[in-house]
């Protein structure tokens, strides 16, 4: 074991391998308030990449209802039970803000949890049962309910769910690429893209057992296993549609609800998907607790109870809806770009409009300015421009296709 540096923790901790860091990351933000589960984003991703004999309960995205569902059953629940999730703290008292903006986690990790229990592996995990996987929208729509006849109120619901996008994680320091003892498992230098090496993996399914998230999958047909490759000849440019520009993936092109915006996640704070997660801090990680640096972000849930949300996304969430619910004139433009183009956004910029609404949420001052954000290219060239209120069209009632 080595000790390297996860900022999600706000330390060091022990992985296999030495830090390595990509020069931009591959990562996406989702808001989890905007999505419908009309899985879409399911279908494209099935359609493209898992219609194969032996794919058959492959779902590399996949839209669960919580707190109940889950890909494979209860694969979360299962996971904070090995590292004793009761025990763990957060110490939020001494915060930096790039290395630990959410504040410092004092427990186990699933690299640390496996090292503390001598269980000579890397990590702590489990191999589903094959009847976990037999449904992918297990759970849907059923809801925490306490009184048949009570009414819902904000801030927090008492009967609630909510919807959780997930695909692989493309983790800093992946369970998988850990546990794998053929090294088939690696990590992209110019991307963070996490992709399996199919001549070389032997089907030992130590992946399937140690990723917390359980995103690889065995595939009995080949005898190998398989996982979300980020759609990566699109993150490349050699989709003709983009003109080789970089674009988004299949999952996140196809999104109805306009949740997705996906990027990369580097050092440059006009970037979109940097700046929602490093600057504005209103897009958390997924269970940040497991360890392994997770790059898929989400906005929290409004209705949901803060502790529910806390144990999944870390101590981060008041401040995160906080801001969503009352969103500053920079945050409503940036979240404008959600789903305003395929081609990936390298960088933002905000032209003044005029102020269109005032009101007052929560008892906060809330003013809504008609800005034009523009999203920029990797080559600096503009891509798209978008205005926070949309347009209204009103058609010529004298038309020649009306009944």
């Amino acid at each position: 074991m080595t000790l390297v540096h996860n900022w999600h923790l706000g330390r060091r901790m022990e992985y296999p391998y030495f830090e390595s860091r990509p020069k931009r990351q591959f990562a996406a933000v989702f808001n989890i308030n905007r999505c419908i589960a009309c899985q879409t984003c399911t279908m494209a991703c099935k359609s493209a990449w898992t219609y194969n004999k032996g794919q058959e309960f492959m779902w590399w995205n996949n839209v669960e209802t919580k707190p109940y569902g889950g890909y494979p059953q209860s694969w979360d629940v299962k996971t904070l039970r090995l590292i004793d999730s009761d025990n763990n703290v957060w110490y939020t008292d001494d915060k930096d803000e790039k290395l630990s903006p959410y504040g410092v986690y004092e427990g186990d990790t699933i690299f640390e949890t496996a090292a503390r229990k001598n269980l000579n592996q890397w990590a702590v995990g489990y191999v589903p049962e094959d009847k976990e996987w037999r449904a992918p929208n297990f759970g849907e729509d059923v809801a925490v309910s306490k009184k048949q006849d009570e009414f819902s109120t904000l801030p927090e619901h008492s009967r609630w769910f909510f919807y959780l996008q997930r695909l692989c994680n493309h983790c800093t320091y992946p369970g998988c690429l850990a546990a794998c003892p053929r090294k088939a498992i690696y990590k992209r230098k110019e991307d963070g893209i996490v992709l399996i090496d199919q001549k070389r993996c032997r089907g030992y399914r130590k992946c399937v057992e140690q990723c917390p998230y359980k995103k690889p999958m065995y595939r009995g047909l080949t005898r190998i296993s398989e996982k979300c490759i980020a759609c990566y000849p699109r993150i490349e440019g050699k989709d003709p549609l983009t003109e080789g520009r970089p674009m988004e993936t299949r999952c996140m092109a196809a999104c109805v609800g306009q949740i997705r915006l996906q990027g990369f996640l580097d050092d440059n704070p006009k970037n979109p998907v940097t700046w929602l997660i490093r600057h504005a801090k209103v897009a958390l990680p997924l269970y940040p607790q497991f360890g392994t640096e997770p790059n898929i972000y989400y906005i929290p849930p409004r209705w949901a109870p803060r502790s529910y949300l806390k144990q999944m996304f870390g101590p981060g969430v008041d401040e995160a809806i906080d801001k969503f619910m009352v969103p500053s004139r920079e945050l409503l433009a940036v979240m404008s770009l959600f789903r305003m183009t395929q081609s990936i956004i390298f960088e933002y910029a905000i032209e003044q409009g005029p102020k269109v609404f005032e009101t007052v949420i929560h008892g906060k001052k809330f003013e809504m300015f008609n800005d034009t954000v523009i999203g920029y290219g990797e080559d600096g060239k503009e891509i798209v421009r978008t205005t926070v209120e949309e347009p209204i069209h009103v058609r010529d009632p004298k038309h020649y296709n009306s009944i």
